[in-house]
């Protein structure tokens, strides 16, 4: 089984997810520390990968305004030494609606070989972004647009940020089965950015 505990980590999060990067950001990459649990134990990585995040700069107080977070193609590996990576699951991606704003609505856009509808919802504050899949392993796909809709407050600034601080409250998770000889292992994943940087900021004047 040490084979095994040591091999199972990698496979499950090479190229798993997109992550939002701050507004005219292309090329750069933000990490997500993520914890990956199997009934061999629990497994700390660390996911790095790009998109654009974009806002005005200034608005006026009470103006309605668009953050936009266009998320980059991707692909997940169909095997890494020798573990075969069957299909991701149940992929949520969270975004905290920024202080000093009023969330009006939020839609997607786009998105290709995903296998399901994407869906977005806000609740208690948070935006999030839910894809059922699956997505194979072996496959490219990209993740929809997200647009949401905002009312500036009285004064302040406003910043977009990722949602999560620790594994016990995450930002991102998904569920990844892996097959091994004859053995296969649904595993939940469990993520956080690290460092969390502002993906917009727009001042209120």
């Amino acid at each position: 089984m040490t084979t095994l505990r040591k091999l199972i980590a990698p496979v499950m999060v090479v190229g798993l997810i997109l992550v939002p990067l701050p507004a005219q950001a292309a090329g750069s990459a933000v990490s997500y520390a993520c914890r990956a649990d199997t009934k061999f134990g629990q497994h700390q990585l660390s996911l790095r990968q790009g998109a654009e995040a974009k806002a005005p700069a200034t608005v006026r107080p009470g103006a309605h305004f668009y953050v936009v977070v266009d998320l980059k193609p991707g692909s997940l590996p169909g095997e890494v030494k020798g573990f075969k990576l069957k299909e991701v699951r149940d992929l949520s991606l969270r975004i905290p609606i920024p202080a000093n704003a009023q969330y009006v609505s939020a839609w997607l856009s786009g998105g290709s070989g995903l296998n399901s509808t994407p869906s977005i919802q806000a609740a208690n504050g948070v935006a999030t972004l839910r894809v059922p899949g699956p997505i194979a392993g072996g496959s490219s796909y990209k993740l929809p647009q997200l647009t949401v809709h905002l009312k500036a407050g009285r004064s302040g600034v406003v910043e977009t940020r990722l949602q999560g601080s620790s594994f016990d409250n995450p930002g991102l998770d998904l569920q990844a089965t892996i097959k091994w000889k004859f053995v296969t292992i649904k595993s939940p994943v469990k993520c956080y950015p690290d460092p969390n940087p502002a993906l917009t900021r727009t001042e209120i004047r």
